[in-house]
């Protein structure tokens, strides 16, 4: 197995406030991992301490030689300004900006990229649309469209098929599945646990500390998440640091 993601002891939080605690193991590459939990559980704080978001309290993560800057990530809420006027054809080729730098110009190859990114995306024929005036769901595609641009070995996404429509939730949900074939590997982080049984070889299910991982079977018991809703619900917001994070 050759490690992807590696947590040792890893604490992350905001203001001194632990947000996730004391977790430890490793993420293969080409996993294909679902992180569960109820709401508040801190798998939104998970994903942004991995792509260097959200700063480490005690212990570290280690990316195993990937820049973080190589990571491709959707969060939950994307700070997009929807007003902002620009196409879909130029929001998508954003997503090469590693390749050609932020004012690098665009050749015949990349206009390529850029149009077949869209099309995989079943939005041929929105290129000139100006973003403000999509869908949620469109949206979305878009996005996922920009993803596909950064041809990254690590792929998080987090709460990628909430409030779109089944129909691109499905569409989207393929391509996921495709960058897993391809050898990526894909954090996903999902409140629809049946999709998880059914398509997700591993999960962690996280309650502000990991209380399971390993096959959605096991993981995914009554008595497992019973405990993460209990522990969720009886987070302190005002506690302190644990000692870990003080010392």
């Amino acid at each position: 197995m050759t490690p992807q993601l590696v947590f040792h002891d890893l604490t992350l939080g905001y203001d001194r406030h632990p947000a996730v605690h004391h977790l430890s193991g490793t993420i293969a590459r080409g996993a294909l991992l679902a992180v569960v939990g109820p709401n508040g559980a801190g798998k939104s704080t998970l994903f942004k301490g991995i792509v260097g978001i959200v700063p480490t309290l005690s212990g570290r993560v280690d990316l195993c030689g990937l820049d973080p800057r190589e990571i491709a990530y959707l969060p939950q809420v994307p700070d997009i300004e929807r007003s902002f006027p620009i196409h879909v054809y130029d929001f998508v080729a954003m997503g090469l900006w590693r390749k050609t730098g932020l004012f690098g110009g665009i050749g015949h190859a990349e206009r390529e990229r850029i149009h077949a990114a869209i099309a995989a995306v079943g939005l041929t024929g929105f290129e000139r649309r100006p973003i403000g005036n999509l869908s949620g769901g469109q949206m979305q595609r878009v996005l996922f469209a920009r993803l596909l641009l950064q041809d990254a070995q690590l792929i998080v996404l987090d709460e990628p098929f909430n409030a779109i429509d089944a129909k691109t939730a499905a569409d989207l949900f393929e391509l996921m599945c495709a960058w897993h074939a391809e050898g990526r590997t894909v954090l996903a982080a999902l409140h629809d646990l049946d999709l998880v049984r059914a398509h997700f070889p591993e999960v962690l299910l996280l309650a502000r500390e990991p209380i399971a991982r390993g096959a959605a079977d096991a993981v995914l018991t009554k008595e497992n998440l019973a405990r993460a809703r209990h522990m969720c619900e009886a987070f302190d917001e005002q506690a302190g640091a644990c000692r870990a994070a003080a010392e």
